[in-house]
Parts: structure tokens; sequence; C-alpha cells
């Protein structure tokens, strides 16, 4: 029997509800992503691939409302002002709020990076870190986002989809050599996922970071849904597997299931 093809999604930006200069003043803001501190007009307006007169307008709105800085040079930068939307996120979000004290005793217990992470479309976003003198990388913070197929905190959650789910999301991503010993085959990765589903934590070693070994468990809404991952990272010289691997899986596991929501009966 014939497959009935699937229906594509309807383009949301199609909508009479879509706000074109909101989703302009939000290019103009993403255009400063970290690679450069700084952009003139003619920088914004070739990111955006807006004119100069619309890009002229975009920045002085922005400048104005706060939220981007312009220097005697004419060239613009983020203000700390948009740090109000971490914050608000951060305090607002219960997810953040419940899994603090279980990240706290997770970073005393191990002497190791203790992150809570969340999916963003097909990336992990870090929404809590909790660093410590051992940490592997200094450079991730807050809002880092990693691809969620090549990390324990991804893997994790993607376990708890449906495998259609799963197959959007790959479909959506970009299977990357991060480092020599980063898995880009997609069979071998469901292979992961399946192991992941019945042992209840993910476990990568030089997926994105060389070095980086790290160990994940999700934590799940009363449907089984993984809306969050708790992780350790832990930097290869100081991992030995005989005692670790068991250890440090049985603690994500344990903090993971305390955050998670009851499942319902």
């Amino acid at each position: 029997m014939a497959r009935t093809p699937k229906t594509p999604p309807a383009d949301p930006t199609a909508s009479s509800l879509y706000v074109q200069s909101v989703d302009k003043a939000m290019k103009v803001l993403m255009a400063f992503d970290g690679s450069q501190r700084q952009l003139s007009l003619s920088d914004i307006a070739g990111l955006t691939g807006m004119d100069l007169s619309a890009a002229q307008r975009f920045t002085h709105t922005l400048a104005t409302l706060g939220y981007l800085n312009k220097d005697s040079s004419k060239k613009y930068e983020l203000s700390p002002r948009l740090l109000d939307f971490t914050y608000h996120y951060l305090t607002s979000s219960e997810l953040v709020t419940r899994a603090a004290p279980y990240l706290q005793q997770l970073s005393a217990d191990t002497e190791e990076a203790t992150n809570l992470t969340v999916l963003d479309g097909t990336d992990i976003v870090y929404v809590q870190r909790i660093v410590s003198r051992h940490v592997f990388n200094a450079s991730v913070i807050i809002g880092t986002r990693l691809p969620a197929w090549c990390t324990a905190p991804g893997q994790a959650l993607l376990a708890t989809y449906s495998d259609d789910e799963v197959n959007d999301i790959f479909d959506r991503s970009q299977f990357v050599q991060h480092t020599p010993a980063t898995i880009t085959d997609r069979g071998q990765i469901w292979a992961s996922i399946e192991q992941i589903r019945q042992r209840r934590y993910a476990h990568t070693e030089d997926q994105f970071f060389y070095g980086d070994v790290s160990t994940a468990a999700a934590i799940v809404d009363g449907n089984g849904r993984g809306i969050g991952a708790v992780n350790l990272a832990v930097s290869r010289s100081r991992w030995v597997p005989e005692r670790d691997t068991k250890r440090y899986a049985d603690l994500v596991i344990s903090a993971a299931s305390s955050i998670s929501v009851k499942r319902k009966v």
C-alpha cells in the first residue's frame, strides 16, 4: 500500500499575524553572534540582508531603547540591558528553580562542572551551570548552544522522544566532525539513543570538545517526555572509568529523577 506523502508544514511567517518589523529587529540583534564584538552599520546591513536605510532605522531604534550601544567611531555593540531577558527567564523558570539545589549538591559531591540544559530546535542550551576549580572548558557559559545529536545531554533528551521526532531533529541537523572522535554516522547515533533508552543515561567522550567526558540524564514531565537534562562534564585527565562510570551515571540519574515531574497514573 502506497504511503500518503506528508503535507508540508505551513510557513508561520506567511501568517497575517506575523510582524515583519519584529523579525527584522531580532535579525539586527542576532547579527552580534560573538564572532565580532562591534559592528558598523554597513556590517549590520550585510549580515541581515537589509539596505543601509532600513539597517539605520532599526539600529537607531534599538539603541534608543537601550539594547545597542554606539561608540565614537559609530560602531555598535550589544548592551547589558539584553541580560534582562536572561534574568527574567532564569527567575521565572520553574525547571531552573527546581533544579538548582540538586545541581549544587551534585557539584559539591563531585567537584566537577554540573549543568542544566534544555532542547531548543536542534540544539541544547545551557540554562544553569556550576563550574569547579577542575572545569574543563570555561568558555561554556549560560546561553551556550551545542548540537543535540553529539552531546550527552542532547542524546539523553532525544531518547525520551518518539522515533519520528528524533528523525525530524536529525534531518534538520548537520553531522559535522567536531573532533577526530566525533561519531557522525546516523545509524551509530541511533544505536546510542536506543541504548540510552534502556540504561537511562547518556555518556559521550570527545564528541564536541576533545578531552571532554560527559554523562547526562533526562529530566522528564508527567508523561515521561524530556524537558531538560542534568549532566556532569569531566576532563579526561581526571576521568577513571573503573571509578567514575557507574558512580556518575547513578548520580545524574538520581538528580534528574528528583527534579522530574511525578509521572501521571
